[in-house]
């Protein structure tokens, strides 16, 4: 089945980020001259999504705003000989359809998005993407491409991978592969909870990246309480993984967290060291910077 409708979580306060954002959504944070949700956007739009379903809570009109036309700045663009950024701008609000839902119910969790969505679904799979997190991919390569890509071989479904140090199992849940199928794909059994270097299942740690088949609903319906006190998707993960088989795909990229101040800078410094335009003259200035 094609893969066409993707969810992207955008309820979070954005608290680690505050003042900046008590006003200003964080999935609007800027990576150079482009809000990281936007990033997120683009790599489904580039493997066929065409319904992009956002998930939002109170002060998030931003993000609508950001991906509607704004034929006021395009005619002003226009009247100023910049036909280039009118088109860019313009392009925006045309990527995919736009469906925003507001977040509801208790108990919270990162699986509430996927059930307030889930009505939007029906039974087809779905991508489901964090609006903080993004890889620097080779070209044609993207974090959505490996995962469809693996979907596509499987027809189960896939999580994002990266290989972490030891000491970083303490802050992810970790994959316990039951086989490798191959160099980039493993067959999962459980996700274990930022279990430490000692507990690891593995060296492979989930990031913000998912494309679930409608099997998951039923698991998620029954809202079960997890860590924390809330319903989280990687409990509801491990239920479908007992039952039917979920794979991971490692990830050939660059990972990048937004979502807090330290991964945030280290982010925007990796693009735009990476950026045709910026990338020697800030190199140059990051090393005369530091000698």
């Amino acid at each position: 089945m094609k893969v066409t409708k993707a969810i992207i979580p955008a309820a979070g306060l954005g608290t680690r980020f505050l003042p900046q954002t008590k006003a200003m959504p964080k999935e609007m944070l800027p990576i150079i001259d482009k809000p990281v949700i936007q990033i997120v956007v683009e790599e489904l739009v580039e493997v066929g999504v065409t319904d992009i379903i956002i998930v939002t809570g109170a002060q998030k009109r931003a993000i609508e705003d950001h991906f509607d036309r704004s034929v006021e700045l395009e005619e002003a663009l226009r009247a100023k000989g910049k036909e280039a950024e009118a088109e860019k701008i313009a392009k925006i609000g045309d990527m995919a359809n736009f469906i925003y839902v507001r977040q509801k119910g208790e108990p919270k969790g990162n699986a509430r998005p996927i059930l307030n969505a889930a009505h939007l679904v029906g039974d087809e799979p779905f991508f489901m993407l964090f609006p903080d997190e993004f890889f620097r991919s080779p070209t044609n390569h993207s974090r959505a491409k490996q995962l469809l890509d693996a979907y596509i071989a499987t027809g189960k479904s896939v999580i994002s991978l990266i290989e972490i140090e030891p000491e970083a199992t303490s802050r992810y849940g970790v994959a316990a592969v039951e086989k490798h199928v191959n160099d980039d794909v493993i067959l999962v059994n459980e996700l274990v909870e930022k279990p430490g270097p000692e507990k690891a299942p593995s060296q492979f740690g989930a990031v913000g990246g998912y494309l679930l088949t409608a099997d998951i609903f039923p698991i998620l319906e029954q809202e079960k309480v997890g860590h924390g006190g809330e319903i989280v998707l990687a409990d509801s993960i491990n239920e479908l993984a007992q039952n039917d088989k979920v794979y991971g795909r490692i990830i050939d990229g660059v990972y990048h967290d937004s979502g807090n101040k330290l991964a945030y800078l280290k982010a925007v410094v990796d693009m735009a060291l990476d950026d045709d335009e910026l990338g020697e003259d800030f190199k140059k200035f990051l090393h005369d910077k530091i000698s």
